[in-house]
């Protein structure tokens, strides 16, 4: 996060779920007609895993349509590399900071650029999941309003009521951030759910507590140009930053044991 002063921190007990990076580019065919063995061969040292899968989408014409979804993955599985013909991710649920994670996007993208030679990027996408638990950061019976400001809470920041009363209460904004930058937010209480590996194979399992979601997507829209890319993405992460500090008390700021880089 950046704090009110600008000082950088990490934080020991992140509530992050997962971290995406998305570059979307005109749509490149080959990649979805054969496999991309030259790419692969070019990331296999750090990314050896390779799986593909259909993924359903909307066509243009509105009719549905499958597209391969090539991914190559870490060897301890911390980092994920998808590709479509219509895009480039990096995603992770063990985020290690902003630098680190930049540092392992760097070489996949550049080997992508250099191997598809896409003519832009379309958009450019930063997304952040937290699920802020109370139970896990040692906060058990506070409220939401101790630890979340009061305009990312709506009608939870009231004292007089009961939490537990809500089904859903939930904030979603999507706001300009200059003429090319844009935020999507969520933010209000809600349940994770997990796939977990048991003695009968993979399952999806909801966990019991209910946590604070905060939910930002930062993009950039237009064609970026691919020599500005590195840059837009700087711009996006800072924005991103400035959110998350806007959202959060000092009281889960501390609760989350950061660390000044």
């Amino acid at each position: 996060m950046v704090s009110s002063d600008n000082k950088p921190f990490v934080y020991e007990k992140q509530q992050l779920i997962e971290v995406i990076c998305q570059l979307r580019f005109p749509t490149i065919l080959s990649i979805d007609t054969k496999e991309p063995a030259d790419f692969q061969d070019l990331i296999r040292g750090s990314f050896p895993r390779y799986a593909c899968q259909l993924d359903p989408v909307t066509g243009p014409d509105g009719k549905p349509q499958q597209v391969r979804n090539h991914t190559f993955i870490t060897e301890d599985g911390a980092y994920k590399i998808s590709l479509t013909k219509d895009f480039i991710a990096l995603s992770t649920m063990r985020y290690p900071g902003w630098e680190g994670f930049a540092h392992t996007l760097d070489e996949p993208l550049g080997r992508f650029i250099s191997t598809y030679k896409p003519a832009y990027f379309s958009r450019i996408g930063l997304r952040y999941l937290n699920a802020f638990s109370r139970e896990k950061l040692g906060l058990a019976g506070r409220r939401w309003n101790d630890l979340i400001q009061p305009q990312f809470l709506g009608p939870l920041d009231d004292d007089a009521i009961d939490e537990s009363e809500f089904v859903k209460c939930a904030i979603d904004v999507e706001r300009r951030l200059s003429e090319r930058l844009g935020l999507k937010l969520h933010a209000g209480p809600g349940s994770i759910r997990r796939t977990v590996r048991t003695d009968t194979g993979l399952q999806t399992v909801q966990e019991p507590e209910t946590r604070f979601i905060l939910d930002l997507d930062v993009y950039a829209n237009g064609n970026t140009p691919l020599g500005e890319a590195a840059q837009t993405l700087e711009q996006l992460h800072a924005h991103a930053d400035r959110a998350f500090s806007d959202a959060i008390t000092d009281a889960l700021h501390d609760a989350m044991e950061p660390v000044l880089l």
